[in-house]
């Protein structure tokens, strides 16, 4: 019943991830959490064990995905590995943080701040994007109905940004697209869709580094991913299918809503400190 229940919680998460371009690590890291103290297979689980597995997991859900986008060729794979430059050394920074940190206080106003970044999406068409400058990168995405959209950023904006998109995932495991999603949409003009898709990429490039780290910590429950990766591998597939189907504000609205989830997670998480 254990394994059963691992396998749905890696599908569940792994759709929610890629549809949104979050990785699935808001779902696992807290169901952990949550399974650690009703059932016997998960007792003793930790908050640094919780996020190492989900890290290591999200590694098959970033690839399945971005082996699904790349199909439906709508990810910027030069941008992605532009962003790792920035969040790889981030996750790895995350990862440091993570190992036997005090984070109440943090947590919750990371989370104010994850809600906040919510309601920006709401009026994101009166936002205007960072200017480009000479020496920036400036794209052309062919959108659904045949127009053209234009979309850009300098390279230093986009590192630093994703620097700590990358500490954030690796801290908290909860993966860095919560915020380089709205950066990219907000601040670069990427196309909702393809935001979402970069944004697989760059979750499982930072994957790689940061559950490696905690590997090394030792803080990899190996049979629960072992449980977990089956469903998040087909979950990936399935999320990336189901956000082809999706409309561009239908995308930024189920994000938001999403953010607004895992704000008051992390609120409540700093408040009890679990």
């Amino acid at each position: 019943m254990e394994w059963l229940l691992l396998a749905l919680l890696g599908l569940t998460a792994a759709i929610v991830g890629s549809i949104m371009g979050l990785g699935g690590g808001i779902i696992i890291v807290p169901a952990l959490m949550v399974l650690g103290s009703y059932t016997e297979l998960f007792q003793g689980i930790t908050p640094q064990t919780a996020v190492g597995t989900s890290l290591l997991v999200m590694i098959f859900t970033g690839l399945s995905s971005t082996l699904a986008y790349t199909k439906q060729k709508v990810v910027d794979l030069q941008s992605g590995m532009i962003f790792f430059i920035g969040s790889g050394p981030g996750a790895l920074f995350g990862v440091w943080l993570n190992n036997g940190m005090q984070t109440g206080a943090f947590l919750s106003a990371f989370g104010v701040f994850i809600i906040i970044v919510s309601f920006i999406l709401m009026v994101r068409h009166r936002i205007r994007p960072i200017p480009l400058r000479p020496g920036g990168i400036r794209r052309t995405s062919l959108e659904p109905d045949g127009s053209e959209r234009e979309y850009g950023y300098r390279p230093a904006a986009g590192i630093f940004i994703a620097f700590f998109v990358g500490m954030f995932s690796g801290l908290f495991g909860i993966g860095g697209g919560s915020l380089m999603v709205p950066a990219m949409i907000i601040l670069f003009a990427f196309p909702p869709r393809l935001a979402v898709a970069t944004s697989m990429f760059l979750v499982f490039l930072s994957a790689l580094v940061s559950s490696a780290s905690h590997v090394l910590l030792g803080n990899v429950e190996w049979l629960y991913a072992a449980g977990l990766i089956p469903g998040a591998w087909f979950g990936g597939q399935i999320g990336a299918w189901i956000n082809r189907q999706m409309k561009n504000d239908t995308i930024v609205l189920a994000l938001r809503l999403v953010l607004i989830v895992i704000g008051l997670r992390l609120i409540y998480q700093g408040m009890t400190g679990g």
